[in-house]
């Protein structure tokens, strides 16, 4: 896999929580490809998936703690790099998933697609495809 200046991978686990995670992990696995890593609880209260190296920890709702996003805007999307994103695009439309961006080469390096998951939460899903300096693009570097 190429390896972009401008976009670093590996680095965060986030954590999403869902009203139904049976049904949302059902639905990661089935339209994303994600693989299960574990789960816990009886009945499940918490699951963790990963693609590629990609590792994200699942959540259910709990009257008390963590909720899922209200309706309306969302100001986040998580970003997972797949070796074939293309492959991946066609297989995510074809299960039938709401596509909100549509594949593309962003000017920093990256060909992705983004999409909406089954309780609200978006994705890109994306590849490196160049390996840009941020400065690259016109960017400005942060002097540490």
């Amino acid at each position: 896999m190429i390896k972009n200046r401008s976009v670093p991978a590996d680095t965060v686990l986030p954590h999403l929580v869902y009203q139904d995670l049976p049904g949302a992990l059902d639905w990661l696995t089935g339209t994303f490809g994600f693989s299960e890593h574990y789960r816990y609880g009886e009945p499940i209260s918490g699951a963790q998936v990963y693609l590629g190296k990609a590792y994200i920890m699942l959540k259910g709702a709990r009257p008390t703690g963590a909720e899922p996003l209200p309706a309306g805007p969302r100001g986040h999307y998580l970003t997972v790099f797949v070796e074939d994103v293309d492959a991946h695009y066609e297989r995510t439309k074809s299960a039938g998933a709401e596509i909100v961006e549509e594949l593309y080469e962003t000017c920093y390096g990256e060909r992705q697609y983004g999409v909406k998951d089954v309780e609200g939460h978006f994705w890109l899903f994306s590849k490196h495809v160049q390996d840009l300096s941020p400065a690259d693009w016109g960017a400005t570097i942060a002097h540490r």
